[in-house]
């Protein structure tokens, strides 16, 4: 799930996920909007509050192959 679909999923969840984050929720929209990239830190930490909901590789499609190598090898051996 892509992190704007995460936040439209449930009422509190931008507020929420913003508070845990340390940021902004506007600066958490522009993220979801694609206006600010999520940096590798942040995708991580996404991915543990959202308890997997929203993935390093839903935060970073173009390049989570190359930050996280152990992910792509686990893709390929599933």
């Amino acid at each position: 799930m892509d992190l704007k679909s995460y936040i439209e999923s449930g009422r509190g969840n931008a507020v929420t996920l913003a508070a845990a984050l340390g940021i902004p929720a506007s600066y958490l929209s522009q993220m979801a909007s694609g206006n600010r990239s999520v940096s590798p830190e942040r995708a991580a930490l996404i991915e543990r509050l959202t308890e997997g909901a929203v993935t390093r590789k839903d935060t970073r499609p173009n390049d989570w192959s190359r930050i996280w190598p152990e992910l792509a090898i686990e893709a390929e051996a599933a």
